[in-house]
Order: structure tokens, then C-alpha cells, then sequence
């Protein structure tokens, strides 16, 4: 994995690296993908540097989601829209690429040409299963 003084999420977050800010506080950052999706997509990470979510600490991610909830709307109709996804790509199967802890704020349009995540056919027998796995665990 990479260092704390090589993560470029850390190097943003220290001003050690341009980036489009949006928003800060004491305990997360925000700032535009200079990658983005649509129009608007917004990266919101914890300052403390964390591989991912299962990292965090409590009361950093309660803060972290209260401030997606008030800025992911403005972000959305900024650009024109009510719709966002807001989700974070966990382990390199999933598709993270940046090992510190964010979330993507994404604005969404119906004529955007992304599809949504979706599977096809029957899988209650799949899921019995699986769900009784999932509380046992939780227990």
C-alpha cells in the first residue's frame, strides 16, 4: 500500500497538490474529480489518512456522511440535477485505485448513458442462504 507522505489524496488535503476544493472543515475535504464522470463529480474524503471505510473512525465517518447529505444536494443542482450516486470503491476488486478512504459524489442525468447496477433472473434461493450467513455473522 502506499505511504501517508505518497498518497495523493493526502498530498490534496495538505495543499500540497492543486485540486478544486469545494468544501473543508477540521475532519474531511472535498474537491472536484479532476476525472469526473459528469459534471460535479465531487471526491469527499476523511483528512486522516485511512486505507477505507472499514478504517474510519466512528465519529469522522457520522460527520463525513452529514456533510455528503448537505453538499451533494447543492453540488447536484448546480449542475442541473436532483440525482447523484454517492458510493466508495473498496479493495482493488471493486475498482479502488486511490488507497485512501473517499467517497465519489456523482450528479446524475437520465441522458447520461450509465447504466445502473442490475442482475438479472431469480435469486431469492441465493439470497436465503446468504442472508442467514450475513446475521449469523453479525451476531
Amino acid at each position: 500500500m502506499i505511504s501517508m507522505d505518497d498518497c495523493i489524496f493526502c498530498k490534496v488535503i495538505k495543499g500540497e497538490m492543486p485540486s478544486y476544493k469545494v468544501y473543508e472543515d477540521d475532519y474531511v475535504f472535498a474537491f472536484l474529480d479532476i476525472h469526473p464522470i459528469n459534471p460535479g463529480h465531487t471526491i469527499l474524503v476523511p483528512k486522516t489518512h485511512t486505507t477505507d471505510m472499514r478504517e474510519m473512525d466512528g465519529e469522522i465517518a457520522q460527520h463525513l456522511m452529514s456533510v455528503a447529505q448537505k453538499i451533494a444536494p447543492i453540488i447536484a443542482k448546480q449542475v442541473g440535477t436532483e440525482a447523484f450516486n454517492f458510493t466508495s470503491n473498496i479493495g482493488r476488486a471493486a475498482g479502488q485505485v486511490i488507497f485512501h478512504t473517499h467517497f465519489h459524489i456523482i450528479p446524475r442525468f437520465s441522458t447520461d448513458g450509465y447504466e445502473h447496477w442490475h442482475r438479472d433472473g431469480d435469486v431469492h434461493e441465493d439470497l436465503t442462504e446468504l442472508v442467514e450467513k450475513i446475521r449469523e455473522s453479525l451476531e
